[in-house]
């Protein structure tokens, strides 16, 4: 039966696009009524980083572990930087000379993270946040202590250790001295490919077995007692010569994501008419619990437009499997969801290091926020507050100085091109502040002002109205000025965006919660698919540390759950919604 008969079957319609059709669960009487064609005591679905380490955790715990993913696994892990949110007194800051603990590290996430998750869980995962390191770097994963010279949104190439959030900003760093709390896993490029391919190695190495260019689309429930019994997987045919195309399609939107996003979409849609056109089906067991741990749904924009619309006009920053489908299939048993609104939004302005001296304003010419403040912290005060318009202005002397840092700073070319576009294509230019504020629809009275009180500080005549630092504040009055669009539709500036909420589950073992607060039997969550640390505010490095977090605590608790062992392993101490 193909993917399009069963949805007409079962009263679902296929859509052209990229998305997966979750159908409602399949609910059985007994277990044994169903032709099952293969089972294991945890079957994870989703093959990024979350799924990876619940599937050594799991494994390690003495499950047997079949691990799911649509493409070849990865996900959006493998596509990200690679650095992981890390503290509480790791080798690499020590050999770096700081002396970081995890009261220091909850003190500062607790602002960040907000009431995302319970304070004792943060603790927990500040305490294990050393061992979880030292845990990657048991897979052969590497960690270094060579920092940076100066903050930056992403360390440059034989860096590996930096203030990856908002430690140095002066209202946020808190009591503790800062620490630098970002990892970068060593590799040559952005790291994220090869963070994945350790985890992916790893998850081989211990023993679960793979099955890739398979998507879920369905849940096995017990009719009478809830329990999630296994999945239904729509897997494309081995040795079919579309299986190749299939994934050919995956790696090209993958490699040009950032530069032909047009045609990455275009790939994108002929892989999902491959999977309709020729995934079968077929069900497999899960005889301790099911892990969905399939990303968020940065790339479902139907979900978006309902639950995050001013995000709407962001950058899909991720991978095709981030379409809400891990969501979905939870949703689709009683899993209850949570902070669906809750999307950060990355407007970096460093580097070029010259660039957080500027001031940004809004649409009427005031600013709103301190400009070193992190690009997620940035970006969330600009489209939650001012309707996602914002101006930074510049003046000659601070243009002309970034304009040299991006192309003799040896930045990365996702941060120099991006700038130099902005700076020589997409700013407004006028010899005067009121001219300026003309060109970009502002109130001149409101913009001198702004201006105006922003030098005053930056000669210390004054404390800045926003808390900059006295050593970033830098005076604007070299005309001409200029104004750089960095909203959330620049053309030039693209935003780019990941979803933050998901499932609510059980802090304690990953447990998926209906909507009365019982764990749903059978079914865990991790990663971005499930509520966790970043998911009122992220930071670099949060998601992937969260990913191991709770992908580590529901392969636990899965296996636990599957051989009888005491769920207390799944963490060592130091009514349905429709969406």
């Amino acid at each position: 039966m193909t993917q399009a008969a069963a949805n007409s079957a079962q009263g679902v319609q296929a859509r052209p696009g990229t998305t997966t059709e979750i159908a409602p669960p399949l609910l059985l009487d007994d277990a044994a009524q169903l032709d099952w064609s293969d089972s294991a005591d945890v079957v994870v679905v989703g093959w990024g980083a979350a799924g990876a380490c619940a599937a050594i955790e799991a494994r390690d715990g003495g499950a047997s572990v079949i691990v799911i993913d649509r493409f070849e696994g990865g996900g959006a892990s493998a596509l990200s930087g690679g650095v992981v949110y890390a503290g509480g007194g790791t080798r690499q800051q020590r050999e770096a000379g700081f002396d970081d603990t995890p009261q220091a590290m909850f003190d500062y996430l607790r602002h960040e993270v907000g009431d995302a998750v319970r304070e004792d869980t943060l603790m927990r995962f500040c305490r294990n946040s050393v061992s979880n390191l030292e845990w990657l770097e048991s897979l052969g994963l590497r960690y270094d202590a060579t920092m940076p010279e100066k903050k930056t949104s992403y360390p440059p190439q034989h860096a590996f250790l930096y203030y990856s959030g908002n430690e140095t900003v002066p209202a946020m760093r808190g009591t503790h001295a800062p620490a630098p709390r970002g990892h970068r896993t060593v590799a040559r490029g952005q790291a994220g490919a090869t963070l994945y391919a350790g985890l992916r190695k790893a998850t081989l190495e211990y023993g679960a077995r793979a099955v890739t260019q398979a998507t879920v689309r369905r849940l096995v429930q017990d009719r009478i007692t809830g329990r999630v019994l296994g999945v239904e997987v729509w897997e494309l045919p081995a040795g079919d010569a579309r299986q190749e195309r299939h994934a050919a399609l995956n790696r090209q939107a993958n490699k040009w994501r950032n530069y032909r996003s047009a045609k990455a979409e275009a790939w994108r849609r002929e892989a999902a008419a491959i999977e309709r056109e020729c995934a079968r089906p077929r069900f497999i067991r899960a005889h301790g619990g099911v892990v969905l741990s399939a990303g968020g749904f940065v790339f479902n924009r139907e979900m978006i437009k309902t639950h995050a619309p001013r995000y709407a006009r962001g950058w899909k920053n991720g991978h095709a499997g981030c379409d809400g489908s891990g969501i979905r299939l939870g949703a689709s048993v009683g899993g209850e969801t949570d902070r669906l609104s809750s999307v950060s939004a990355w407007r970096f302005i460093t580097p070029p290091y010259s660039w957080p001296g500027s001031i940004v304003v809004n649409s009427d010419g005031a600013r709103f926020c301190n400009e070193e403040v992190y690009g997620a912290t940035l970006g969330h005060a600009m489209v939650e507050g001012q309707g996602g318009k914002a101006w930074m202005i510049l003046d000659s002397r601070l243009r002309r100085q970034s304009l040299k840092e991006c192309l003799f700073g040896k930045l990365w070319a996702f941060q120099a091109l991006p700038a130099i576009g902005a700076m020589l294509f997409g700013a407004h230019k006028a010899s005067t502040v009121a001219e300026l504020a003309k060109r970009i629809s502002a109130d001149a009275d409101t913009l001198q002002h702004n201006l105006d009180a922003y030098n005053a500080a930056a000669h210390g005549r004054a404390p800045d109205l926003f808390g900059k630092s006295a050593e970033t504040c830098r005076p604007l009055e070299t005309a001409p000025y200029y104004a750089i669009d960095i909203s959330i539709g620049a053309a030039l500036f693209p935003l780019a965006t990941i979803t933050l909420g998901g499932l609510k589950v059980n802090e304690d073992n990953g447990h998926v919660l209906a909507s009365d607060g019982a764990d749903i039997p059978g079914l865990f969550a991790a990663g971005r698919t499930a509520i966790g640390i970043p998911s009122s505010a992220y930071i670099s490095g949060s998601s992937l540390a969260d990913c191991v977090f709770s992908g580590r605590r529901a392969g636990a608790a899965a296996a636990a759950e599957s051989t009888g062992a005491a769920v207390a392993r799944t963490v060592p101490d130091e009514s349905r919604e429709t969406i």
